[in-house]
């Protein structure tokens, strides 16, 4: 039987093919694409554009200002001392290789840093030490002209005790004062007068009360009143050896200069100069010594200028700064004292503002921050202490207006944070607008200096006068 032959079909396409091709292919590219936006994007490493140090006797602070904050991790190392820091997101760059000469051979805590890139990525800072420090790491947001911040604050195990220190600059008991620096010698100044404590004088009376007869008594509580008042004008104090301490604060400091001039002149910088010619010419009062908050270009956090003139048991507050204002006629000095219930004035209170954001500029580790002591200190800032504030800034307004132009015939008041120490008269002097070319070229001259720092000097003078400080201890 013949076989039947096969009929070949022409092959028919699938007419969907295509159209599925079409569709795998755009959903593949969609997937590629999908995966893209979701995929971590390559890591660029952040650039450090500044590095500073500022060593001093308290600390030594480490900045690292960065476009972007850094994440870190560090730790210690014993026999020798070192810290050890990772910084993540970091390619060493050559401003991050000038931290290495920026370290002095003075600097009490740091001899020397190395630094290196540990591994891609991450950057190995190692700070080799003089002793044994307590570090404090952390990050600052941008503020005021400064970016990211990376702080690195190395505090000693063992703080100086700020009275030991004063006491070491000369023989406090006998008035007898340690050499003065060149040009700085002063004319001998008569005492303070001390106005003994009532209740120093009555409880020396204590165990003979009973004893004696009502009159008797009477008489001699009068007496020992009578002893406790000021001497009378032309009267001669009876002599009571009593140390005097005076605390200056000088404002600002390190990564905080301050308001600045047309002329570059720092806040911090002119202040601190005055304060140093004002301790000098008030240790040339017998029995009167002076703690500085800070004695050269480093940061002070303002609670930390009230707890330092506490712990010296101070008998006064004076915080110097030089003004600033948005106008550069604006021109004057200024004394300015605490207030419970606002500011005095629309300006001081703009002042007080721009002063209380010291803070934020220097750089506060916040974790470490005693909120519990900014609280107390607030709560328990009293009457007393501001009415005797307002009577020291008048006495020194008054001093001031002979040497410059007063920008408000009277004491102002707002809430400076600096001023809330609660048992010590305080007051914040804005000696002039360092904003104010005339006024800045005044700030700059050594005899304006002299002559501010005289003037304050009489101002204290005179308000000790009216209001003699309490006997207390004739060693502290």
């Amino acid at each position: 039987m013949p076989s039947t032959p096969q009929i070949r079909r022409p092959a028919v396409s699938d007419p969907l093919a295509p159209v599925v091709r079409n569709r795998r292919t755009v959903l593949k590219a969609g997937a590629t694409l999908l995966l893209s936006v979701f995929a971590p994007l390559p890591a660029f490493a952040a650039q450090i554009l500044a590095v500073r140090v500022w060593p001093a006797d308290d600390y030594t602070r480490v900045t690292l200002e960065n476009d972007a904050e850094l994440k870190t991790t560090h730790f210690m190392v014993k026999d020798p001392e070192r810290m050890v820091v990772d910084i993540e997101g970091l390619e060493l760059n050559p401003t991050l290789k000038g931290l290495v000469a920026k370290i002095q051979s003075n600097d009490p805590y740091i001899k020397q840093v190395r630094v290196g890139q540990n591994r891609p990525n991450v950057v190995r800072l190692v700070f080799d030490l003089k002793e044994e420090i307590k570090p404090q790491v952390f990050t600052l947001a941008p503020a005021g002209a400064y970016k990211h911040r990376l702080i690195f604050d190395l505090y000693p195990v063992k703080e100086a005790d700020p009275i030991a220190a004063m006491i070491e600059e000369g023989n406090w008991t006998t008035g007898e004062k340690a050499a003065p620096p060149a040009g700085a010698a002063q004319p001998a100044q008569p005492p303070i007068a001390v106005q003994p404590t009532p209740q120093d004088q009555l409880q020396a009376l204590k165990p003979d009360i009973k004893a004696e007869p009502r009159a008797e008594l009477r008489e001699q509580v009068k007496t020992a009143e009578a002893q406790t008042r000021p001497p009378a004008k032309g009267g001669k104090a009876d002599k009571l050896e009593r140390i005097i301490t005076i605390a200056l604060d000088p404002g600002h400091g390190g990564e905080d200069p301050g308001a600045s001039g047309r002329n570059g002149s720092r806040e911090k910088d002119i202040v601190l100069a005055i304060a140093k010619r004002l301790k000098g010419k008030l240790e040339a009062i017998p029995n009167i010594r002076v703690m500085l908050t800070r004695d050269g270009d480093y940061f002070v956090p303002l609670g930390k200028r009230v707890e330092k003139a506490r712990k010296v048991q101070a008998d006064l507050f004076v915080s110097i700064h030089a003004d600033a204002f948005v106008q550069p006629t604006a021109r004057g000095s200024s004394v300015f004292a605490l207030s419970e219930k606002g500011a005095s004035s629309s300006a001081a209170r703009w002042l007080a503002d721009k002063e209380n954001e010291a803070d934020t500029i220097g750089g506060v580790n916040v974790r470490s921050h005693d909120k519990q002591l900014a609280s107390v200190l607030l709560d328990l800032s009293t009457t007393a202490q501001i009415n005797d504030s307002l009577k020291l800034g008048k006495s020194v307004l008054a001093e001031i207006g002979g040497i410059n132009r007063l920008h408000k015939g009277s004491v102002e008041q707002a809430g400076f944070a600096v001023l809330k120490a609660p048992d010590i008269p305080s007051i914040l002097i804005e000696t002039a607008f360092i904003s104010n070319p005339e006024e800045e070229a005044k700030l700059r001259d050594e005899n304006y200096q002299n002559q501010m720092a005289d003037a304050i000097v009489k101002g204290i003078r005179t308000y000790f006068a009216r209001n003699p400080p309490l006997a207390r201890n004739r060693l502290t």
